[in-house]
């Protein structure tokens, strides 16, 4: 009898390991599976970095590797004048684009959010649909415009259309985000003499220090990298950011593509924004779901 009723312990905790296993093991076709969408996507980037180390001949040999690999083109591009000043108009565009839509977009999120006024979620909806709106359509009137009000190839004139698109998607985040905070530590606020700006700023804005540094990101992303805007409102490398610097580097022929220092250029540009998206990537995808789950 004791032999049986010491099996029924031993029994369970084969069944329990056994279950265990079978939840917590992660298949074999799964890990390779994992791998190989990995390598997909991480080897454009590698083939960019390959061909931003080869000169000369090596271009066109088309070797997975680097036969002799040489820094010949990073050194060129930071030797190029234009390049260099186009880092540092699309650092001022991005940086400014972001400011501006991060305070602007953070006292329209806050109105949505808060106060209580007829059709709020059609007006919501009119901003994320600005987000849908093709970037070609208006870049026509917008070249006209800015030519007739002098706006056309200067740094303003830039950050104008960058902001246009960066707001809805500030606002729609932070939108979330104050809908999260408790309303009970506004009004707590209220009652000991505060005014709404002074709640606002000092209880609300720093619980949604998360999704504002979110917002951040995605829109200096965004901006870093426009290039419809880039490419037809400028004319001279004096208000010219990189991604349309890029598409204006030449060979020392005419018909020569500098393929070299095109990708080195690109592998600098790239830099920044991974080391950004790795480093943030929880605040990023936090931000993108935040109110996307209730209770």
């Amino acid at each position: 009898m004791a032999s049986g009723t010491a099996a029924v312990p031993a029994a369970k905790a084969k069944t329990k390991r056994k279950k265990a296993k079978a939840e917590g093991g992660t298949p074999w076709w799964m890990w390779i599976a994992v791998a190989a969408i990995v390598v997909f996507c991480l080897f454009p980037f590698y083939w960019l970095v390959n061909l931003s180390l080869k000169t000369g001949a090596d271009l066109t040999a088309g070797k997975i590797y680097p036969p002799n690999p040489s820094l010949d083109n990073y050194q060129a591009i930071f030797q190029n004048a234009d390049f260099v000043r186009a880092l540092g108009n699309s650092a001022v565009i991005s940086l400014s684009t972001t400011f501006l839509a991060i305070i602007v977009g953070s006292f329209c999120a806050y109105a949505l959010a808060r106060l209580r006024f007829k059709r709020k979620a059609i007006i919501l909806g009119l901003v994320l649909s600005i987000t849908t709106f093709p970037g070609i359509a208006i870049a026509a009137p917008l070249f006209r415009l800015w030519t007739d009000i002098g706006l056309f190839n200067t740094l303003i004139g830039l950050i104008i259309p960058n902001l246009t698109f960066a707001l809805p998607l500030s606002i729609y985040i932070l939108v979330s985000f104050f809908k999260e905070i408790p309303k009970d530590l506004e009004e707590a606020a209220l009652v000991d003499g505060a005014t709404y700006f002074q709640a606002f700023r000092k209880v609300v804005v720093p619980l949604a220090a998360p999704g504002l540094a979110t917002a951040g990101i995605l829109v200096f992303i965004g901006s870093w990298n426009e290039f419809l805007f880039a490419i037809t409102l400028t004319s001279s490398p004096a208000a010219r950011p990189v991604p349309a610097a890029i598409a204006f580097f030449g060979g020392k022929t005419t018909f020569e593509v500098p393929y070299g220092q095109i990708t080195a250029a690109s592998v600098v540009i790239s830099i920044p924004l991974i080391l950004m998206v790795l480093l943030f990537q929880k605040r990023i995808v936090a931000g993108l779901t935040a109110g996307a789950v209730k209770g």
